[in-house]
């Protein structure tokens, strides 16, 4: 039973079947909603999050989901039930919260190089947990906004430990050359400053080092940096209450086995070695590792044709809707949602977009499929939606969640009317 719980939802529920999400076929969600269509599962949702919770069972914390990986209301809603915090790196996230579950703010941490005084107004005032301070300046901003609100700031410094993490290189953050954080170096004498503040309140010390990062490794070497500075702040009379870890866990994406427990147990064991004696709270930030698996995207087959040697699967999603493969040359498993008869061929799966940078995959080996059969595209549930766009004025796709033996509606396809709203003649 339990391999069952934490299995991936997508499957052949029996030889010739059609692929289901959790037992609903994903033929009969394309006839009710159209393609593309983003297909997720509320228990692999849940599950991913239940597994962290039991991971640090031991210890006080909060799992953090990272709103940027899917921003769905729904999906939101459904993690703060379960007792979810989130992690949010800008203003727009941060009402994406407070419409789906106003009652966590207090569970909301705002991180992000470049807050605005809007964005630091609107979360002084709504009461989030904390501000993952980026920069010296945006410390003094925030020092300025709080006094002007009568407001006191909880933040914690975002150090960098310059860890390196083999990730790519679009999404490592943990190094000095990168964007991200305040030198870990510096981090004594900023909060020694900060103490001088009323309006300013040290409550914690925050790191990460990057995304889809396979590895425990890394992660434990960036919380031993941490843990120095904290034992560093104790003995100067400033006891911090919370290390974030951030987030960066990865997944598998080229569809072998793949033990989610194992890899969130091996996480856990990292970050509480350590962190050692520290009895604050523990926060993560984890997005990718709950969500992306319990995605999929669904698309129909337009056309196959032939160029030469090549074969293309020209497909009804394109790169607007996901566009991973394009801009990190990132691997997505392809599945026919009907099997056909027949050998596979190598082909590539392609989009209708006008850039030769509108594919899915390059000379992969997929069995057969004809005009009007449909594919999935696994583990897509991150950074898939959340990244789309309406490039070469295509609506993007609708979502649904299954729930259970059911599945609903979460977002409608957009309309052309939706993408002329804003625009004046």
């Amino acid at each position: 039973m339990e391999e069952q719980t934490f299995s991936r939802p997508f499957h052949h529920p029996r030889p010739g079947a059609p692929l289901s999400c959790d037992g609903v076929s994903l033929e009969s969600l394309a006839r009710k909603f159209g393609t593309p269509l983003y297909v997720y599962s509320a228990r692999q949702i849940a599950d991913r999050l239940r597994m962290f919770q039991k991971s640090f069972a031991s210890r006080e914390h909060l799992v953090c989901y990272a709103v940027k990986a899917n921003s769905a209301l729904a999906i939101l809603k459904l993690l703060a039930g379960l007792g979810a915090g989130f992690d949010i790196v800008s203003g727009g996230e941060l009402e994406r919260v407070l419409a789906a579950a106003p009652e966590a703010v207090g569970r909301v941490v705002f991180s992000g190089v470049g807050k605005t005084a809007a964005e630091i107004d609107r979360a002084l005032k709504a009461g989030i947990l904390q501000f993952n301070v980026e920069s010296e300046a945006e410390l003094a901003l925030l020092d300025l906004r709080a006094k002007k609100l009568k407001k006191k700031a909880r933040f914690a410094l975002r150090v960098n430990p310059d860890v390196f993490a083999d990730t790519h290189p679009y999404i490592s953050t943990g190094l000095r050359e990168h964007k991200f954080g305040i030198d870990i170096r510096r981090a004594l004498t900023i909060y020694k400053d900060a103490a001088d503040s009323r309006w300013l309140e040290a409550h914690g010390v925050s790191v990460h080092i990057g995304s889809q990062i396979r590895s425990a490794a890394p992660f434990g070497a960036a919380i031993g940096r941490v843990s120095k500075l904290v034992q560093q702040l104790k003995r100067e009379g400033i006891t911090l209450k919370a290390v974030d870890a951030g987030g960066g866990l990865g997944i598998d994406y080229h569809g072998g086995s793949f033990d989610a427990m194992e890899k969130a147990c091996e996480y856990a064991e990292a970050l509480q070695n350590a962190l050692g004696d520290f009895d604050g709270r523990l926060l993560i930030e984890p997005g990718r590792f709950i969500v992306a698996q319990a995605g999929a995207l669904l698309a129909r087959v337009l056309y196959v044709k032939r160029n030469g040697k090549k074969t293309f699967v020209i497909a009804d999603a394109a790169m607007n809707d996901l566009i991973r493969p394009a801009l990190y040359q990132a691997h997505h498993e392809i599945v026919p949602v009907r099997p056909r008869a027949g050998k596979a061929r190598i082909v590539d799966v392609v989009g209708p977009v006008c850039e030769s940078g509108d594919f899915f995959a390059r000379d992969r080996k997929l069995m057969r499929v004809e005009p009007e059969d449909l594919v999935a595209l696994l583990d897509a549930g991150a950074y898939g939606m959340a990244q789309s766009s309406n490039y070469n004025s295509r609506p993007r796709p609708a979502e649904v969640l299954v729930e259970g033996t059911k599945a609903r509606l979460i977002r409608r396809r957009e309309t052309m009317a939706d993408l002329l709203a804003p625009e004046m003649v």
